[in-house]
Order: structure tokens, then sequence, then C-alpha cells
């Protein structure tokens, strides 16, 4: 997490919003991390794999 995405959370905030902030950075964190190293799927195995999540 850098440091522009701690300074934009808000000064006042509840808890549980901090923690799902904080859990929402650090995804996004590690999508950008698995980017970099190539870890990613096709479009259509994407697709593919959504198809049997909704099943």
């Amino acid at each position: 997490m850098d440091k522009q995405s701690i300074n934009e959370i808000p000064q006042s905030f509840e808890l549980d919003e901090l923690i799902e902030t904080l859990i929402v950075l650090d995804k996004i964190e590690r999508g950008k991390q698995d980017v970099q190293n190539g870890n990613t799927v096709s479009h259509t195995e994407a697709k593919k794999r959504l198809r049997k999540w909704l099943k």
C-alpha cells in the first residue's frame, strides 16, 4: 500500500469502513503484483472460470 492511498483515507471514519478500505487496497496491490509477475489469465479463461462459479 502506498502513502497516497493511506493519505486518501478520511480523517473521520468507522472502524469497519477502515478495515474494508484496507482490505480493498491490499487486494488491489496484490493484483498489481500479479500483473507485474505475469500471473494473469486471458479474457476467455476468466469467462470460463466465471461460468463455473455461476452454476
